[in-house]
């Protein structure tokens, strides 16, 4: 208690430099990733991408992101054994967001598309292990992750290969291709509104004080999704047959009309993500300002200012403009080739995925579903049109990102110690 008391302010300090920093690397990785399907398939510019998420991530963020969030990640340590010393917590949570936005901006540069959620977490067990003991952490909760490298692209895989196969079906394999486009264009655009939408309602808008059942959410998500079909089908209306593009390809005008579904997509991903991740982000930050606060209380839950949400969205939106287009680039262009009908279809099965996982506490990380999306629009084409290569490095940054992240933070709470005592 004394050392919170006489390092406090030393210890607020570092965690919103620490917090910014760990916020900018979920903008160059996660926020890359959430991004890319939309970029590479050329529907949207970086730049476009960037305007997008600084507007619809502060949305998400704010208005989905919730006041309350878990401050011992996932439940995967348990601090009962170190209430009388919660210096130690201090240390070990501003330990892990220095490891894990180190980790971030290595895997940003080198543009692999890792999990942020695995990255903290990696890092959370790393100082547990070292601070605490062995016994300190839910090693059951460590089996589910592993679990899901692969479970998460799996089932977003499977998704958007069925998705494709029904564009095809429904689209591409017709006599009419561009006429079929634009007649199921607004069908595809409902199902982005209803997906996310229900991502969203099933999340629950607690910083709103609204509570929707399951029933009610349905209805909420259903009406959401008609109004934005009506809007897309105004859009593709507008959209007219290019015969100079269709003789060089023959379907370069069923891609334009899936440029504005594309549109719909990043916009709503990018709330989805704003609502989900951010304020995930920014738990050990709010740990810290919790524990330092209440003079070294330690609580499982702690309430998130809001300038603390528009830190977290100032950060990400930062670390995308900065350092996101190498990671926009591999998940975009370097797995498969994408145009407007491939984004659509992994990105609708990411977003898919989300809420099946949400709803059914499956280990999964959005940033595998994103890959694994990818790689099931580009298995519909054959194993020849995945770059085979550039998956398996993707795969070993997946598998070294918690002893790598438990190792940094443990190395960076020592040094903590030793400076504060």
């Amino acid at each position: 208690m004394e050392i919170i008391a006489t390092y406090g302010h030393i210890f607020l300090a570092l965690a919103l430099i620490f917090g910014l920093y760990m916020t900018w690397g979920i903008g160059a990785n996660d926020v890359a990733n959430a991004m890319g399907t939309s970029v590479g398939s050329g529907a949207i510019t970086v730049k476009q991408a960037i305007i997008i998420a600084a507007i619809f991530e502060f949305a998400g963020a704010f208005i989905a992101g919730g006041q309350v969030t878990a401050t011992i990640r996932k439940g995967i340590i348990d601090p009962s054994s170190i209430t009388g010393s919660p210096e130690l917590l201090v240390y070990g949570m501003l330990a892990a967001l220095l490891a894990a936005a180190i980790w971030l901006m290595i895997a940003s540069a080198r543009g692999w598309p890792v999990s942020t959620t695995h990255t903290i977490v990696g890092a959370i067990v790393g100082f547990a292990i070292a601070g605490i003991g062995m016994d300190a952490v839910q090693w059951g909760k460590i089996g589910g992750i592993v679990a899901s490298w692969l479970i998460s692209p799996l089932i977003g895989g499977t998704l958007a290969l069925l998705l494709m196969l029904s564009v095809r079906k429904l689209i591409i394999n017709t006599e009419q291709p561009f006429k079929q486009a634009k007649k199921w264009g607004p069908f595809y655009v409902f199902l982005v509104g209803f997906i996310v939408a229900l991502v969203t309602l099933f999340k629950g808008l607690k910083h709103l004080k609204l509570e929707f059942s399951m029933l009610e959410s349905f209805i909420a998500a259903t009406v959401i999704g008609l109004i934005l079909a009506f809007i897309g089908k105004l859009m593709i209306d507008r959209v007219k047959v290019d015969e100079d593009a269709d003789h060089d390809y023959h379907y370069a005008s069923v891609e334009k009309a899936f440029v504005p579904m594309m549109i719909f997509t990043a916009c709503a991903m990018a709330f989805a993500h704003g609502s989900n991740d951010v304020a995930n982000g920014i738990g050990p930050m709010a740990a810290v300002l919790s524990i330092v606060g209440s003079g070294g209380e330690v609580a499982q839950k702690a309430n998130l200012p809001i300038w603390v949400l528009l830190l977290g969205g100032g950060g990400i939106v930062v670390g995308l403009a900065t350092m996101g287009y190498r990671v926009m680039q591999t998940i975009g262009t370097k797995i498969t080739e994408l145009t407007p009908t491939r984004g659509y279809c992994a990105t609708l099965a990411a977003a898919s995925t989300v809420v099946l996982a949400s709803k059914t506490g499956l280990p999964v990380s959005t940033t595998h579903i994103a890959v694994g999306a990818v790689m099931g629009v580009g298995l519909a084409r054959g194993i020849g049109a995945l770059d085979l290569r550039v998956l398996g490095n993707i795969v070993i940054s997946w598998i070294v990102t918690l002893p790598i992240g438990g190792i940094l933070a443990a190395l960076i709470f020592f040094i903590l110690k030793g400076i504060f005592g």
